[in-house]
């Protein structure tokens, strides 16, 4: 078979470049032409790496005039019968990539060079502030081409992501922010189409507490497909690639895009939206052939996994469908909102999983696979150092003392991993650390076996099965191990099991909660 030498678009954000570089190209142009004909100033979030610099980028060649780029594209068609269409106009694009924010001034060093890039173009004002030149420039812009400006902005949130935890720092780029894209507003009739893209919509803190004419169409069902890409648009932009992989793993074709879609797939932006895919990782996953997590690889949520571990966050909640909230709560991220929800879904860890109409009430969950493990192996070592100690007691190492049938080994590591619960989280009770650690790492071990975990009445705390071996887990806290093994026996958890050909553990755990650790670890066969 001949080697598969198509470009795959990884991390390609330039549609010019896209195009002139022979890139596989997924066509996002009819949302181009939704947006441009409607004519009016919109705001979307997705998370990172989702394609909104591309399709920023997309819209700006569409509205320079740049015909011969979308050659083919489904915009071309739509505007055949279109006299006025193609005409350039001026375009000021904001990009807020690859900067640090945590320096001073950082934010007007970077607003000074885009201004001066366009002062060579349209001329310099007499005012010396940021607003100033800006409004400036739109005016100018707007008599010298006959026509009124396109303002696009990417990622106008970097700023104030990055420094969350400085609030200093935070509530100076806010104000930067609010009066430099306050001109949006009062210079309208220099304006012709606007476009602002970011992972947040900040409330009452930034450039939307004043612009209320935005249209946020974060989660407007007609454009849950603008970045990230869809079932059908994998199939048939990617077919070759998957059959590539297919081959990798020694799979058909449809169970290797069932593997891909548990991976990567999950992100919904509407209730009635279909499923999208993180195309970041999909790309990645595809050219190497490989379900990596690559996505996780680009940034781990610091700042999220400690603001959770602080508000003492039942992490249960991940994956019981218990997590709900409403629209205006989803789309309103405030810096001091205790409710850690609307940032979890705006940064992509937790997604659309069911909607209720009457209530108006949705659930979040994990997409994926991918951010499910991702995330929760990046929450475990702030419960539990040891865990990111890299000293053999770790999730590793526990799954493989599992696939051994090694159970003292099992409890050597558990015993360390429930050691290193530091005593200065003594705010919280230990029952809220030993139940979150075993919720995280019976979750974590779900990757590598069947592992689940219970807590309803009637069932096991929790029961993994690999080919060889089952162990059913109860759990005490001060109470002794020896009343887990009875309940094991008394509630028949291990009856189903009885003609298994496996041999079958029960384990019975007793942790103490005034010295904070493991304290009997009883097995019987």
């Amino acid at each position: 078979m001949a080697e598969n030498t198509r470009r795959l678009p990884i991390g390609v954000q330039s549609f010019e470049k896209m195009r002139q570089g022979g890139y596989l190209y997924v066509d996002k142009t009819r949302y181009v032409y939704q947006l441009a004909h409607d004519a009016g100033q919109y705001f979307l979030s997705r998370p990172r790496r989702f394609g909104k610099s591309l399709f920023l980028s997309t819209l700006a060649a569409y509205w320079e005039g740049r015909q011969e780029l979308f050659e083919g594209l489904a915009i071309t068609e739509l505007e055949k019968d279109n006299e006025e269409a193609w005409q350039p106009y001026p375009v000021f694009y904001f990009d807020f990539n690859g900067k640090n924010y945590q320096q001073d001034t950082a934010l007007e060093v970077v607003l000074d060079k885009h201004l001066c890039e366009w002062e060579a173009i349209y001329g310099h004002s007499k005012g010396t502030s940021l607003e100033g030149r800006f409004q400036y420039l739109l005016k100018a812009a707007a008599e010298k081409t006959g026509r009124r400006c396109v303002v696009l902005v990417d990622e106008y949130d970097k700023s104030l992501l990055e420094v969350l935890e400085n609030d200093e720092r935070e509530e100076h780029n806010q104000a930067v922010f609010k009066g430099f894209f306050g001109t949006l507003k009062s210079y309208d009739k220099y304006l012709q189409f606007v476009f602002i893209t970011g992972v947040t919509k900040f409330s009452k803190v930034s450039i939307f507490s004043d612009l209320n004419q935005f249209n946020d169409i974060s989660l407007h069902q007609r454009y849950a497909g603008i970045c990230g890409l869809t079932e059908a648009e994998i199939a048939e932009t990617f077919a070759p690639e998957i059959e590539d992989m297919a081959q990798r793993y020694d799979l058909s074709h449809d169970n290797c895009l069932a593997e891909l879609r548990k991976m990567y797939d999950g992100y919904h932006f509407h209730p009635q939206g279909e499923g999208i895919y993180n195309p970041f990782s999909l790309l990645n996953a595809l050219a190497d052939k490989m379900l990596g997590a690559y996505w996780f690889s680009t940034g781990t949520p610091t700042f999220l996994v400690r603001r959770l571990k602080a508000m003492h966050f039942d992490v249960r909640q991940f994956t019981k469908k218990t997590l709900e909230t409403n629209d205006r709560i989803l789309s309103d991220y405030r810096a001091d909102n205790p409710n850690p929800l609307p940032l979890l879904y705006q940064t992509g860890y937790l997604t659309i999983v069911d909607y209720d109409p009457k209530a108006r009430l949705y659930t979040l969950g994990f997409p994926n696979e991918e951010v499910k493990y991702g995330f929760l192996e990046s929450l475990l070592p702030e419960y539990t150092p040891e865990a990111g100690s890299g000293n053999g007691k770790d999730i590793f190492a526990l799954r493989r003392r599992i696939l051994a049938g090694d159970t003292e080994g099992m409890e050597d590591i558990l015993t360390a991993l429930f050691a290193s619960i530091p005593y200065t989280t003594g705010d919280a009770p230990f029952e809220h650390y030993f139940q979150s650690v075993l919720y995280i790492v019976f979750t974590l071990l779900g990757q590598f076996v069947q592992c689940e975990v219970h807590s309803s009445r009637g069932r096991a705390d929790c029961i993994v099965e690999t080919d060889d071996f089952v162990y059913i887990f109860e759990f005490k806290v001060d109470k002794p191990a020896r009343e887990a093994l009875q309940q094991i026996e008394d509630k028949g958890y291990a009856v189903p099991f009885a003609s298994d050909s496996r041999q079958v553990f029960k384990i019975g755990v007793s942790f103490d909660s005034g010295q904070r650790n493991l304290a009997q670890w009883l097995v019987e066969v």
